[in-house]
């Protein structure tokens, strides 16, 4: 674990994003954390995340000359995570990020911000069933440009239908990169280091047991 993921944990659990608990999952499984980076919702928790998004981004290597967000929540990101290229790593990476319904006026279409052009690495949250990841990969591929590679914040690294986890499914179905600033062995990483923290520390072993991919 990075000293940033470690400081972006502390963060998410000053800030209610990351809870630990029970909590019923959209798939009907028993969830011991939680995770919304929605509440990440004032100017220096959005600043605090576009860093570690940037941050993640360079570590990881990937090559990419702009960067998308899917409606709604990764146009926040999205937004974040370029100004901290710039400020941070002196990259000035063009971005934009999708309409959910295309506009008939004006200038049209349904892509705001810089031309898709190149090799365009996505920016969400997490990863569920990968419906907001095929919907962008077909419009950059409509524009003639190229899926670089996906950027999302937490990974649960967890079993969808199959033995694979979405994060690998989506990597698997497109050829390209996921990376995560987070993922629950880096959570259960950061809680083994926490005396006080035993009881979350041994629900997530066992969720990770039974789900885990």
């Amino acid at each position: 674990m990075q000293p940033y993921q470690h400081d972006l944990i502390d963060f998410a659990l000053e800030r209610q994003v990351l809870r630990f608990g029970t909590f019923t999952l959209k798939s009907g499984r028993q969830s011991p954390y939680f995770f919304n980076t929605g509440l990440f919702s004032s100017g220096e928790a959005l600043r605090r995340l576009g860093a570690a998004y940037a941050r993640r981004a360079v570590d990881a290597g990937l090559a990419f000359d702009g960067v998308f967000g899917p409606a709604y929540k990764g146009i926040p990101l999205v937004s974040a995570l370029s100004m901290a290229l710039a400020a941070e790593h002196g990259i000035d990476c063009p971005w934009s990020f999708n309409r959910k319904e295309e506009k008939d006026h004006g200038e049209g279409g349904s892509v705001v911000g810089a031309p898709l052009s190149g090799r365009v690495l996505i920016v969400d949250d997490v990863i569920s069933a990968g419906t907001s990841v095929a919907e962008s990969v077909a419009l950059i591929e409509a524009a003639g440009a190229q899926l670089a590679g996906v950027l999302v914040a937490l990974d649960r690294q967890e079993r969808g239908q199959e033995a694979l986890s979405a994060t690998q499914e989506v990597a698997a179905r497109h050829g390209v990169p996921v990376i995560a600033i987070l993922t629950v062995d880096i959570l259960m990483e950061y809680l083994a280091r926490q005396p006080d923290r035993g009881g979350d520390l041994a629900a997530m072993r066992e969720y990770r047991a039974r789900y885990g991919a």
